[in-house]
């Protein structure tokens, strides 16, 4: 036999063997793999519930509280005018502004103070003649005297006279302090409408004045925002806002009121807000920047502190309802209460507890009792509005 005759038969041979124990492992069935987790991961937000302070915001035009029209009470040529009264000037209350010439009136006053000397002594003699006419009708026995017989009437006539007398002095005085322009508050000077040389008649306009001593804003609010505010927002602290050269600055003030009607073009009720001192003119003032009027402000006011509050973002909310992860690690609808919604956030009074797992990330089909996998829980942040 030759060496190739012996190769082949044993290169075959072990073909063979292979071969079969290869049939043999293909008999076996295959490792089964572990369960894939098909369950949908989800990142949650662990609820917290909070003490809220509602707050509502509105915005307004600044005025003065009082607005008034100097007019001229007496006629006359405008002979003085203060420095200070120009548009833009502060007086104080009482501050001479412009005077009209007085001559005429003084003139009036010296003929009213004349005419009560004239009444005063006519009275004096009258009394006088009365006095004799009663001793003569004592002499004269069984008679009874008549008032004019006792010059009653003519007495009573001299009385009068010098009561008209002073009447008059008064009237003369007072047109005399009229010709004396004063500021009848402290006052900012909106305009002034008149010039040296000016010849004015009675109910001529002088100026406007505006007080500096409280300045008001009407504020526009919704009804429904009404139930934010405690006693409908009067007594409420205000916060204003302004922008004013350039640096946004603010002030405090009070509601002092409700206009108690709702506004037929626009449905909205007004409060009014008063600010003290808007120009810090007083040496108490403690707040420097002028509030002047005019001004456009932003306001907020302050309202209801609400206990127990939870705030979520709004896109959370489907139907009424948010989801959450229950103890089971099941998905939850829960029917929440909406107290409030402010910008993209909502205010839930009612459905959520402490501690609750709320979904954040975004579910194609959320279905009641889903299974799901938490990948992340994140810590709520707290604000109030």
């Amino acid at each position: 036999m030759n060496k190739k005759q012996f190769i082949f038969p044993l290169v075959v041979l072990l073909l063979g063997v292979a071969g079969y124990w290869g049939f043999a492992a293909m008999d076996k069935p295959p490792a089964e793999k572990p369960p894939a987790d098909n369950r949908p991961l989800v990142t949650v937000l662990k609820n917290q519930l909070v003490n809220s302070h509602f707050s509502v915001s509105s915005y307004g035009v600044v005025k003065g509280k009082y607005a008034t029209e100097l007019v001229a009470q007496v006629a006359g040529e405008i002979t003085y005018i203060s420095d200070n009264f120009v548009r833009g000037g502060f007086v104080k209350q009482g501050e001479l502004l412009a005077e009209i010439d007085s001559s005429d009136y003084d003139v009036a006053v010296t003929q009213a103070q004349a005419n009560i000397a004239s009444a005063q002594a006519a009275l004096v003699l009258e009394r006088a003649q009365a006095e004799v006419a009663k001793k003569q009708w004592r002499d004269i026995k069984n008679s009874q005297p008549t008032p004019l017989a006792l010059r009653e009437p003519q007495v009573a006539q001299q009385q009068a006279r010098l009561l008209s007398a002073k009447a008059a002095l008064q009237s003369a005085q007072k047109n005399r302090q009229r010709t004396l322009i004063t500021a009848p508050f402290d006052a900012l000077i909106d305009s002034r409408k008149i010039a040296l040389g000016s010849y004015l008649s009675v109910g001529s306009p002088v100026a406007n004045l505006l007080s500096t001593a409280q300045a008001e804003i009407r504020l526009p609010v919704a009804d429904h925002e009404l139930r934010y505010l405690i006693d409908k927002g009067v007594g409420a602290k205000v916060t204003l806002f302004a922008e004013l050269a350039g640096v946004r600055q603010q002030w405090p003030g009070t509601i002092i009121r409700s206009e108690g009607i709702i506004d037929e073009r626009n449905r909205m009720n007004y409060l009014v807000a008063e600010v003290n001192d808007p120009y810090a003119l007083s040496a108490a003032a403690k707040i420097k920047n002028e509030l002047r009027y005019g001004s456009y402000v932003t306001a907020i006011i302050n309202g209801r502190m609400m206990h127990d509050m939870s705030i979520i973002d709004r896109h959370l909310l489907i139907d009424g309802k948010v989801a959450l992860v229950n103890k089971q690690q099941q998905l939850h609808l829960q029917e929440v209460t909406i107290a409030r919604t402010v910008g993209a956030q909502l205010f839930i009074s009612a459905g959520l507890k402490e501690g609750d797992l709320l979904i954040t990330s975004p579910l194609d089909y959320p279905i009641e009792g889903m299974p799901v996998q938490i990948s992340r829980i994140a810590e709520q942040g707290v604000s109030g509005h």
